[in-house]
């Protein structure tokens, strides 16, 4: 196993794609810091199947928008694992609101939990990662909206550029320090934000029809890039996103 002896910090690590970098982590041997913020069931569940796996697992409720709490979920890794090898700046929300529509308490929210928890979290990481020596590895989840606008969804449309200026420059500037800083895009993913869409046969015909492969993607096969950019095949890799998108974003305008 790639990562045995590694361990992992997941934000927003319980549901959709979160949930499926831990299982993928866990398989590929790395012990597991598991964010969340609400259905603790959910993450004791997540952690008895990582257990399965023969790797360890421990939920820690944490509100990855205040800098308190990200620092209390890397101080946690470290008390139990005793250093962070891997970061996954996963957790992110939505309004689907316009520039017309969005309140400030709508954007305020949405760049908290996207790109401010995505800073403090690379920042406190890789604070981490010098004090303990041997570099790392910090992976920011964010869209093909980092690149392509989404009329209507603004405000994530924002977190999302910044999240890629991020990835960017805080790939430059950690470079020195053996850690690598790389942005995973996802195009349209079967996972609960878009529950409306999947439900809704017209709107799921539509949008498949847009995805030159045809279908979502699942959140295993974004997981599986995660897994990979975290182990040894990926050490030339940095300041960069990689986009699993299906060939979305070469096909169609933006939606």
């Amino acid at each position: 196993m790639s990562l045995k002896g590694k361990v992992a910090v997941v934000t927003g690590g319980n549901t959709g794609i979160g949930k499926s970098c831990v299982l993928a982590l866990a398989a590929e041997g790395a012990n597991v810091v598991i964010d969340f913020v609400a259905d603790p069931e959910a993450t004791e569940q997540l952690e008895t199947q990582v257990a399965a796996l023969g790797d360890q697992a421990i939920g820690v409720q944490a509100d990855v928008s205040r800098v308190d709490d990200l620092q209390r979920l890397i101080s946690t890794a470290v008390s139990s694992f005793q250093r962070v090898d891997i970061m996954v700046n996963n957790a992110g929300i939505e309004t689907r609101t316009s520039i017309l529509q969005t309140t400030e308490d709508q954007y305020d929210r949405v760049l908290a939990v996207n790109l401010k928890s995505a800073f403090f979290g690379t920042q406190i990481a890789a604070k981490q990662m010098i004090a303990q020596g041997g570099g790392g590895r910090i992976i920011n989840i964010t869209s093909v909206h980092e690149d392509w606008p989404m009329p209507g969804n603004t405000p994530y449309c924002l977190s999302k550029g910044g999240m890629r200026m991020l990835t960017r420059t805080a790939g430059v500037e950690l470079a020195p320090h053996g850690i690598l800083v790389v942005g995973v895009g996802p195009g349209a993913i079967d996972t609960p934000i878009n529950a409306q869409t999947v439900a809704d046969p017209d709107a799921l015909r539509r949008l498949d029809a847009a995805i030159p492969l045809g279908r979502l993607a699942q959140p295993t096969e974004i997981a599986s890039v995660v897994a990979f950019l975290a182990g040894p095949g990926a050490t030339y890799l940095t300041a960069t996103t990689i986009f699993a998108d299906g060939g979305l974003m070469q096909s169609s305008p933006g939606l």
